[in-house]
């Protein structure tokens, strides 16, 4: 077998043995009395009231979708702020000579890279998180017009079904 095998074989015979030494400990650690009341099925906390099989509600979808896009698109912030910071600590004729190469090392960039460079470096990476941005609020913008955001939406503006023979 080769080394890479070998470790692979010894990280998942670790993760197992972790595992199994905490569901051993926490099987003797713990009170054993079972009853009626937690055996039964609830909800949140709640009792279930009807059968399980009922029409869901959409929105709550929708919603849970427009949050999970969101924030993964927010995720993407990060990495563009330490990018930018850096580019702009580097452009920057007041840096210290002795941080640069512990700047340098932090984005993997080579040592004659001079001041300018990293300032169109900024500059671009300002423009491009202004239009990932800009196609964030477009998309927001257009969720907001369609009412995806709205909770409840108004029926006033929908027109009524029509009549059969008319």
């Amino acid at each position: 077998m080769t080394d890479l095998v070998i470790l692979i074989l010894v990280f998942l015979a670790t993760g197992l043995g972790f595992l199994a030494v905490n569901l051993f400990v926490g099987r003797l650690a713990r009170p054993h009395r079972p009853d009626a009341e937690k055996g039964s099925i609830y909800e949140c906390g709640e009792p279930t009231i009807g059968s399980s099989w009922i029409q869901f509600d959409l929105r709550f979808y929708v919603v849970a979708l427009l949050f999970v896009i969101f924030d993964v698109e927010m995720a993407f912030f990060f990495p563009w702020a330490t990018v930018f910071g850096t580019a702009n600590r580097l452009a920057d004729a007041d840096t210290p000579a002795e941080a640069r190469p512990a700047l340098l090392a932090e984005v993997g960039a080579p040592a004659d890279v001079p001041p300018d460079e990293w300032h169109r470096l900024a500059q671009l990476a300002f423009v491009d998180i202004l239009i990932f941005f800009g196609v964030l609020l477009v998309g927001f913008a257009y969720l907001w017009k369609r009412g995806d955001l709205e909770w409840v939406r108004s029926t006033a503006g929908q027109e009524p079904p029509a009549q059969g023979g008319k």
